[in-house]
């Protein structure tokens, strides 16, 4: 009877855990829904749209009339890019470039399609359009990174031409800052040394690049987080995605690219995530972040945007419902006055 009892009894008990865990399983089952839900939902999305950062606006009129001709978000990125690169007056990306300390512009891109296809070349000297190395990377190779010479050589081997990148104004400015070789970056100049460009294109996918040369006076051989996946750049089709601008080691800390991603995952918009990925590097212990800048942009699959940065002064451009607008972005220490 004694035996009899206790069946019954562990019976019972299994059956009442089976219950509760079964409850606990479909709670689980509709919360994930529900977050879901959060970034699908019944809304129409708008599209097509392109987001880059800085006072880009050649460069995403360029991204848009391939997106307005029925391009793909990827052809879309990837052209937006190369006029950047292709810009000598600015110094910061491609050709005209600021150095590393040693006098050589060495170029890191990387680039990131609806598939979740990956490609990026890290520390190029001599090509100019390395995004298009990057993509070559990701379509042609069975790598997803390339560096230095091995990088240059494979760009070669694909019909890229050398060329010297240092222009005389790079050069000039570089032989100003031997006299006293004073490695200060000024917040927004020497440290806003990335174009991130996201795009929607007209079947509803997302694709992103980033292309920089960048600090300026670097030591040689230094990359940040531009080329690294999650770091500079991050998209998730279903989703959407994140590019980021600054003092690359910062974001790398924090992998703020997929952070901001992950964030509008569990439910946060564009500029909800953005704030929050800014305000992880602000608050860490004993962080510096008076001294240096960081900028994020952001997209989700409903074409809802959202950028932030520490300091003010970082702006992007939108192209949005045919229309190509720089914005000012909300900065952190706005709110911290």
């Amino acid at each position: 009877m004694k035996r009899k009892y206790f069946m019954q009894k562990a019976t019972a008990v299994g059956l009442g855990l089976l219950i509760v865990f079964s409850v606990i399983a479909c709670k689980t089952e509709h919360t994930t829904e529900e977050k879901k839900e959060a970034i699908k939902t019944n809304e129409p999305s708008v599209k097509p749209l392109v987001i880059a950062t800085w006072n880009t606006p050649l460069a995403v009129e360029t991204a848009a009339k391939v997106l307005e001709k029925g391009g793909s978000a990827l052809d879309a990125v990837e052209a937006g890019c190369r006029i950047e690169e292709a810009n000598e007056e600015g110094q910061s990306v491609g050709k005209g470039g600021l150095p590393d300390r040693d006098g050589n512009v060495t170029l890191d891109a990387c680039i990131m399609d609806d598939k979740g296809n990956y490609g990026a070349v890290l520390c190029v000297k001599n090509i100019k359009h390395v995004i298009s190395v990057a993509r070559k990377v990701m379509e042609v190779t069975p790598h997803v990174m390339l560096v230095g010479e091995g990088a240059e050589q494979f760009a070669v081997s694909q019909g890229f031409e050398r060329e010297n990148l240092l222009t005389e104004a790079s050069k000039k400015a570089w032989e100003e800052w031997k006299k006293k070789s004073e490695y200060k970056p000024i917040i927004n100049i020497e440290n806003h040394d990335t174009i991130g460009m996201l795009a929607i294109d007209n079947d509803g996918n997302i694709s992103g690049a980033c292309t920089t040369s960048g600090l300026a006076y670097k030591m040689a051989g230094r990359v940040g987080d531009s080329p690294i996946i999650g770091g500079g750049l991050f998209v998730d089709n279903e989703v959407g995605g994140a590019a980021a601008t600054g003092l690359g080691e910062e974001v790398l800390k924090t992998v703020g690219s997929f952070l901001i991603v992950e964030l509008m995952r569990q439910g946060k918009s564009p500029q909800e995530a953005c704030e929050e990925a800014i305000a992880r590097i602000v608050n860490k212990p004993n962080s510096d972040f008076k001294n240096f800048q960081v900028g994020y942009i952001a997209v989700n699959k409903k074409g809802e945007t959202g950028a932030y940065s520490i300091h003010e002064w970082f702006s992007y451009n939108l192209y949005k419902n045919g229309e190509n607008k720089n914005i000012k972005s909300d900065f952190i220490l706005n709110r911290k006055k």
